[in-house]
Parts: C-alpha cells; sequence; structure tokens
C-alpha cells in the first residue's frame, strides 16, 4: 500500500484512533458539524451489520501533514461522528479532535462527558455547539435502546477500519476542498485497490499501463471502448481493432505494444487534475440509426463490477483458498467489502501456478486483463439503460459498438448486439437480441439490490468461460437460455420448493422473480404468435398485492379468509400505486385503475380480464370461489412447464 495512505483501526486491544499522540484539526473552510438521525443511525446500523470475523471498511479519511498535525481536507463528518460515538459508548479518548477558530466546538467536545451525563449546571450552555449536542443526543438514544447489545457491538466496531490517505505536498487545500465538494469526487475503496494493485508492479510504465486500463473500465457511463482516448485513436484500433468492436487481448505484451504510457494521457482524475481550474469531463455520446445521439447507463456501478470481475478472475484461473474449508469470497457482493475480497483472494489464493502472495504482479497483471475484457463482454452482452435524444425515461437496451466514417473522421454509433449463426437474418437476429433484453430485464427489476445481482455473475462466466469460446460459436445463439437457467433455479428453490402439498399461498412473500419470470413466459408465448402483449416491458414493480384484498373496505364485501394468499390471487405493482388499491374488491380496481393495469404486470391484466359477474354472482364473489383457481392452475402450468416440473 502507498506510504500516504495508511490503514486505522476504530478501537485496538489497547488504544483507539483518539487516545494517542496523532491530533486531527478541523479547518476553518470546512462547515461546522451537521450529521442528523439519517446518517448516525445508518452509522450504527453499518456497523451492527459487520461479521464478527471480517473486517469492515467505513470510508476515507483525506488530510494534509502540517506541523506535526493532520489537517482533515474530507472525511470531518465521519471521523467527529466516531469520536462522538465512542464517548457515547464510554471508550476513552484524548483531545486529539478539534475545530480551527470554532470555541463552541472544542468546549462542547471537552467537556463531552458532562454533556453525556447532563450536568448542565457545569456546563456553560452558551458555549455549547448544537449540531455536536445533537449528535450525542441521537447517539445516546440509539445506543441505550433496550435491545442495543453493546459488548457485540463493540467487538464489531473493533473490525471497523479507516484509510487515512494524505494529499501531496503542495496541494492547493481550498482548492482541493471546493472540488471536492462541488464535484462530489472523492477517494473511495475502488481508490485504494487501485493503488494496492498497481504497488505490486515495479516497472513505472507497467504501472502507466494498468492505470490507463482501470480508469478506462471504472467509467461505468457508455462503452469502455470510447474511454481510450488518443490520437487518431491509435490506442482504441489497437487495443478493439479498426471497428473498435473486437476483444481485447490476454496477452501483457500486446497492451505494452498498443498503449505507449509515455505519450497517453490517462483518462481517470488525479487530485491534480481536480483541482486544475481547467478540468472538465469529456462527452463521449455516440449515435444509434439516423444519427440520434443516444447515451447509456449501467445497471451497477464499477465498485460492484470489480467484484463481479473478481468472481469471473477466480473461475478463470481456478483460484482456490489455502483454507479449504472455506470459501475464496463471499457470496454477497459487498461493496463495503471490496478491499478485503481482494485482499483474501491475494493472500491466500492459489492457482494452478502457485500461491498469489508469491508473485504478485503476475496477479495486478492478469487481473487487469481480465478486468477489461470482462468489461467488454459487459458492454456487450448485459442489459443497461439507452437514452436517445432528450428522452428522460430510457429503455432496456443490448447493443454493440461500431464506427462510420475514416481515419480521423470515425465517429461509434450502435446496433443491435448479434445472437445469430452465420447466414441468419436480421430479423431472426433482431428477436433474439429482444428475447434477451426481455429476459434480463426480468432479472435485473427481481433482484433491485446490487448486493445480490449474481445473475450478472453467471452471465459473465458463461460469457468468459475457455477464451470466450461461447461467444465466437454458435452457442451465442442460445444466450437467453443461460438467463432463463438463472431464473428457472431461483423459481424451483425459492416458490416450488417450498410451497408443500399443491398449497401455493405464500402471500407477499411470493419471490418477484416468480411474478417476473412468469410474465417472461407469457410475453414470450404471445411475442410468437398474437402480439396481445407486445407493448409489455418490465419496470420495478415492487409490491406484491393481493387481487382480492386481505382487509376488505368496511362494510362492503366479506373478508376472504382461507385462499386469500393465493399465488393465483396475488400481483405485482409499483410501490407508488394508490394505497387504496389494497382494499378494494377486483372489480373496483379494474375500473379505477384501468391505465396502470393497462401497462402493468401481464398477469395482472389476465386477472382483470378474469374478474366478470358469472349468471348471478357479483365479480368478486365469483371470482374468489372459481375464478381465481382456474387462472392459478393456468398460470402454475406455464412456470411447471418452463420448469420441467410437470
Amino acid at each position: 500500500m502507498s506510504n500516504l495512505i495508511t490503514e486505522l483501526y476504530i478501537i485496538g486491544e489497547s488504544s483507539n484512533i483518539f487516545d494517542i499522540d496523532t491530533e486531527y484539526i478541523i479547518p476553518l473552510y470546512q462547515r461546522a458539524y451537521a450529521w442528523e438521525d439519517k446518517q448516525l443511525i445508518q452509522l450504527i446500523e453499518d456497523i451492527d451489520d459487520i461479521a464478527e470475523d471480517a473486517n469492515y471498511y467505513i470510508g476515507s479519511l483525506i488530510v494534509s501533514q502540517q506541523s506535526g498535525r493532520y489537517e482533515v481536507v474530507d472525511g470531518q463528518q465521519r471521523l467527529t461522528s466516531l469520536y462522538l460515538l465512542l464517548n457515547c459508548l464510554g471508550i476513552k479518548t484524548k483531545p486529539t479532535l478539534t475545530f480551527a477558530c470554532r470555541e463552541k466546538s472544542n468546549y462542547t467536545l471537552r467537556n463531552i462527558e458532562e454533556l453525556l451525563l447532563e450536568n448542565r449546571s457545569k456546563l456553560d450552555m452558551d458555549r455549547i455547539e448544537v449540531g455536536i449536542q445533537r449528535g450525542v443526543k441521537i447517539l445516546s438514544h440509539e445506543l441505550g435502546k433496550a435491545e442495543f447489545d453493546k459488548e457485540s457491538f463493540i467487538k464489531k466496531l473493533a473490525k471497523v477500519i479507516v484509510y487515512r490517505i494524505e494529499v501531496p505536498e503542495n496541494t492547493d487545500l481550498n482548492r482541493y476542498f471546493e472540488i471536492m465538494n462541488t464535484r462530489g469526487e472523492q477517494l473511495e475503496q475502488h481508490d485504494i485497490l487501485k493503488a494496492t494493485l498497481m504497488s505490486y508492479l515495479s516497472d513505472d510504465s507497467e504501472k502507466g499501463l494498468f492505470a490507463k486500463i482501470w480508469d478506462a473500465c471504472s467509467d461505468m457511463t457508455g462503452y469502455v471502448q470510447m474511454h481510450f482516448i488518443s490520437n487518431k485513436n491509435t490506442v482504441r484500433e489497437a487495443i478493439f481493432n479498426s471497428e473498435w468492436n473486437g476483444m481485447p487481448s490476454n496477452n501483457w505484451h500486446d497492451y505494452k505494444k498498443a498503449i505507449n504510457v509515455s505519450i497517453q494521457k490517462t483518462t481517470g482524475h488525479t487530485i491534480r487534475d481536480l483541482i486544475d481550474k481547467n478540468f472538465k469531463v469529456e462527452d463521449d455520446e455516440g449515435y444509434v440509426d439516423g444519427d440520434i445521439r443516444v447515451r447509456f447507463e449501467s445497471v451497477i456501478e464499477f465498485p460492484y463490477f470489480l467484484l463481479h470481475t473478481l468472481k469471473v478472475y477466480i473461475n478463470l484461473y481456478s483460484v482456490v483458498s489455502k483454507d479449504s474449508t472455506s470459501k475464496i469470497v463471499d457470496e454477497l457482493l459487498d461493496n463495503k467489502k471490496l478491499l478485503e475480497a481482494f485482499d483474501r483472494v491475494v493472500t491466500g489464493g492459489f492457482t494452478e501456478n502457485g500461491e498469489i502472495a508469491q508473485n504478485k504482479g503476475d496477479f495486478a497483471r492478469s487481473f487487469i486483463m481480465c478486468l477489461l475484457r470482462t468489461r467488454y463482454l459487459f458492454d456487450k452482452y448485459i442489459v443497461k439503460r439507452e437514452y436517445t435524444s432528450d428522452n428522460t425515461d430510457g429503455e432496456w437496451s443490448l447493443k454493440s459498438l461500431y464506427v462510420s466514417g475514416r481515419r480521423s473522421k470515425k465517429k461509434a454509433y450502435y446496433r443491435n448486439t448479434k445472437f445469430t449463426r452465420s447466414g441468419e437474418s436480421a430479423s431472426i437476429n433482431d428477436q433474439r437480441n429482444k428475447t434477451n433484453i426481455m429476459m434480463q430485464s426480468a432479472l435485473r427489476v427481481s433482484y433491485t439490490s446490487p448486493k445480490i445481482m449474481h445473475w450478472i455473475t453467471k452471465l459473465l462466466i458463461w460469457l468468459s468461460e475457455s477464451d470466450c469460446k461461447n461467444i465466437k460459436s454458435d452457442s451465442i445463439t442460445t444466450f437467453n437460455k443461460v438467463s432463463e437457467n438463472i431464473a428457472i433455479d431461483a423459481v424451483r428453490e425459492n416458490f416450488f420448493q417450498i410451497c408443500q402439498d399443491g398449497v401455493y399461498a405464500m402471500g407477499v412473500n411470493t419471490p418477484h422473480i416468480v411474478f417476473n419470470y412468469l410474465d417472461y413466459l407469457l410475453w414470450y408465448y404471445d411475442h410468437n404468435s398474437k402480439k396481445k402483449y407486445s407493448d409489455f416491458v418490465f419496470e420495478f414493480r415492487n409490491s406484491v398485492e393481493h387481487w382480492y384484498p386481505q382487509n376488505p373496505s368496511e362494510g362492503t364485501f366479506e373478508q376472504w379468509q382461507d385462499g386469500v394468499d393465493q399465488f393465483g390471487n396475488l400481483c405485482i405493482i409499483q410501490r407508488n400505486v394508490n394505497s387504496k388499491f389494497s382494499n378494494m374488491s377486483p372489480e373496483a380496481k379494474k375500473s379505477t385503475f384501468k391505465d396502470m393495469i393497462a401497462k402493468g404486470s401481464i398477469k395482472l391484466r389476465i386477472m382483470s380480464e378474469f374478474t366478470e359477474k358469472n349468471a348471478n354472482k357479483a365479480a368478486s364473489l365469483y371470482w374468489k370461489e372459481t375464478a381465481y383457481k382456474a387462472h392459478e392452475e393456468e398460470m402454475l402450468g406455464y412456470l411447471k412447464k418452463a420448469c420441467n416440473l410437470e
């Protein structure tokens, strides 16, 4: 790790970061302490969620060493909160945190014990800083709850790490602080990881090459090709071919030839870049047919992409742990454990070539190539949001980058990613492209947290295996089946294996993937025949609701005791739909929410169609007694057939 980066444990066996001789001063250009309920409760919850066998990175502290003390440039709110937290826990601190020219803040910190004891007679309340006083009250209230386990919390706090990062000498600190607060740029775990991996390389030219590739991959806007900027596109064409769409090499020497780092500028933003008054972000948008401008938005952020790539790397290089009883990486994709995940692989991983720790340079080289190759596959084959012209809604997209024009006049444009074998028509490709979009977007809206988007890892591993043989053969025509099998496994495990004796009554606990995969199947069968649901798109419908309500509006119709939670009576809708929806009768929902239903889940549309009077029976009664069961059997039939459970 760089000598400008120091790993600090908040508390150790015999000390903490505030009871040693290291002093921190908050300069006057920083705002006063301002964290409130939301931030402080989140801090406590983040610490309380830590596994006791794992370290936890809580953020970075940007400092400048001034006359033996550290001037805090960025991170003072978190640092002050940690100081308050330790005191609220009864952990002794020294007066090592001070505010420049803020006497009220310093008086409050010096008298924090009396403040905690509420000894107003010993305090000059006119000298108390209200922001710090409020923070102490919030923390004391949360830590004083009956269910709070102080002993366990302190054990977890001992696993918390903050990285102290020193800015280069002669940095204009006022300018740096201004940039950090107006642009929101700051060093994060992935910045520290970059520095750590680069430190494994002894040659400066290799470090420059590593940085060039890393910086291009770290920008998740657009396609990675567009982040390699050079005179006459020489670097871009050396890596991705003259059409800008070839798979990057897996040979380090090819990159050393392609990228002359002594004359190429990296696309990442260093501290010196950020404080330059002429700093600006380049525009790298491209075009679709008809010269319509387009931009793309990734479904995940870079730290999560690093974790997906690490799992791809582990699969490709057959990395195992020296401790055969434990996994080399966690199942959960936790961006707050990014450094820990890589450290576990580097320090405890083995490949067929031996222990990774014995040749960290090789790991850095092979990982950065894996990162670029995986990013290329991610851009081309993993669904994203596409925005054309001034459209702010966007749509799901699977496109590949190409170029038009010649020489210096080349420009990027995008067209549907190919899923065809040689000789097949463009219309067949468009159909397969649409099918892939629908299946992946179904997965995307089912798993909204980036921590559990394992479907992305699985798809990237399939695309990367055996030197990408699947994308070089007819196997790519079945790519949607790979996505579909992920959904099938989830539906089997989390629905059919849980529902016993033919009773499918999980109610609001029914996994969202069940509804979304069913909608995919309904769309798929319709798409190849009637095209009745051609307007259907997957959206974030994250609320499972009862069509016949659990709690009917008082006095309007009877409660349904025994079957209300059945799958046939359930639908999935957006959370922002009027709350009255839940208590209305089926026929009232059908008429009141006509527009929402017409654009909603396919299952919901079908339920609405089934809601009709029958002879002398009202629609609600007929639904409860008869129609819901027929609907359920039909819907389960689609799912069972797809899951091979018939």
